[in-house]
């Protein structure tokens, strides 16, 4: 039992100073910030529309569609890295299923260009 206490205590101790450091800085965050934040941080910035206006007001897709087109291309490399690094192992049923993966990628992209998602007025 001496044993498998100290073997379990480095884990202990990590998760005490993980849990300890993690209610310090939300503490310290709450304590130290900024209460009253100029105009130009609550400007609209990536998503195109101030940050604290109306839940129910109209938006643009175009902007959902640009990260939808990111996600895509995101998906695709992760996923390409593993499989090039490993590409002699896979064989031909590994070989198959990416070609199948980037086909509905491909599909994808194609409906987003037929939508004009890549089209910015």
């Amino acid at each position: 039992m001496q044993s498998l206490a100290s073997d379990y205590l480095p884990i202990l101790v990590f998760l005490a100073l993980a849990v300890g450091l993690g209610l310090i800085l939300i503490l310290a965050a709450a304590v130290v910030a900024v209460r009253n934040p100029d105009p130009e941080k609550v400007s609209a910035y990536e998503c195109g529309f101030n940050a604290f206006d109306d839940a129910r007001m109209k938006f643009d897709v175009r902007f959902y569609l640009v990260s939808i087109l990111f996600i895509i291309f995101d998906l695709e490399v992760a996923f390409l890295f593993p499989w090039a690094v490993a590409f002699k192992d896979v064989g031909l049923v590994g070989f198959w299923s990416m070609m199948v993966f980037l086909a509905v990628l491909t599909v994808g992209f194609a409906y987003e260009w037929k939508k004009g998602a890549l089209e910015w007025e």
